[in-house]
């Protein structure tokens, strides 16, 4: 093999090379350094990528950590809703029990007065077919008169009909009872929807009755409210959480006392959000817990009585999950108001903001 045009080819190799090496020079300083430089890039590189991937890494798990507390936060809330729902079961069955109980004593009082007008009224058929015959007898009168006797003509008329109306009335309650125990206990929508704040309280007051109704009358005030977009499910426990706890703060101020509290609900709408207050004349809440009681498990009630979960799950849902705010008033000895304040449009215009 020719030497001379492999020395050619590697001098040009070689030229080639060295300008190359001046032009890295030119950028970085030396041949040597710009090496270093390369290599350090190189390097970064690898860097950068490993610190992506954890990051990346880190996010999923950050992500699927969010996701199964979002999970963990809904099942609470329906678990919550459910306890309530089997705390207040008894007194519900109560509730039920009374007007079923009258209903059941005023069906029984007209069909017994239904079997002595259907006498009297068989005594009146034999007596108008013994007129159209001509053969009406003193025996057949006589008769007549025992049945009306028996019967009590004066007494149904003015008891039947309000046998009557007790019966309407008592089946009217327990259609509410039902009404407002299904209505508060169906389970939400994965979506927000246009739901009466007004109509809800009112459901939710009827379902925690027997909670107050031997301490406290229950006064409403309900203004005109636009649909409020939320989830009324889990707001309707909010509202039972508050109602109750008013509930227990005036039975433990009335305690050793006559007459009875007040619970006190309120609707308003105000600007472009709606606010519900609920106060009651309880006991008020102590200066050196108010900054704890929406607190996960902090409460003041005896083992058994509360779990420490109600208001720490209302300021969850109002706060976190609507964008309103949940907010007290209150004064040692005299009684509290809570303030539910919501956007009308189920917080989209403060997500808009964010």
């Amino acid at each position: 093999m020719d030497a001379d045009p492999l020395e050619k080819r590697l001098a040009a190799a070689q030229k080639t090379i060295d300008a190359l090496m001046r032009r890295v020079e030119e950028k970085v300083g030396s041949g040597e350094s710009a090496f270093a430089v390369l290599e350090q890039n190189i390097a970064l590189e690898h860097v950068v990528r490993e610190k992506t991937r954890l990051v990346e890494a880190q996010r999923k798990e950050l992500e699927d950590a969010l996701a199964h507390l979002r999970f963990a936060q809904a099942e609470l809330v329906q678990a919550q809703k459910l306890e309530s729902v089997g705390r207040l079961a008894a007194g519900i069955a109560h509730e039920i029990n009374t007007p079923i109980q009258f209903v059941s004593d005023s069906v029984h009082f007209v069909r017994d007065a239904a079997k002595d007008a259907l006498g009297l009224i068989q005594a009146y058929r034999e007596l108008r077919a013994a007129v159209g015959a001509g053969t009406v007898t003193p025996a057949q009168l006589a008769a007549l008169d025992a049945a009306e006797e028996q019967a009590d003509v004066a007494y149904l008329m003015e008891h039947v009909p309000k046998a009557l109306a007790r019966s309407v009335d008592g089946l009217a309650r327990v259609a509410t009872l039902v009404r407002s125990m299904k209505e508060f206990a169906h389970p939400d929508k994965k979506v927000k929807a246009h739901a009466d704040l007004n109509r809800a309280l009112a459901t939710t007051i009827t379902i925690a009755s027997n909670e107050y109704k031997y301490v406290a009358d229950v006064e409403t005030s309900f203004g005109e409210l636009p649909g409020v977009l939320c989830h009324m499910g889990e707001l309707n426990q909010v509202f039972l959480n508050v109602i109750v706890n008013a509930a227990h703060a005036i039975e433990a101020a009335q305690q050793g006392k006559e007459g009875r509290g007040v619970i006190r609900v309120e609707t308003r709408t105000e600007g472009e959000d709606v606010v519900i207050s609920i106060s009651d004349t309880g006991t008020g809440i102590p200066e050196e817990i108010r900054g704890a009681i929406f607190d996960p498990f902090f409460t003041t009630k005896d083992v058994g009585k509360g779990t420490g979960q109600g208001l720490s799950i209302a300021r969850s849902v109002v706060v976190d999950k609507h964008g309103g705010t949940l907010t007290f008033e209150t004064e040692s000895g005299k009684g509290t108001t809570f303030h539910i304040r919501l956007p009308i449009d189920g917080g989209a215009r403060g997500a808009k903001a964010a």
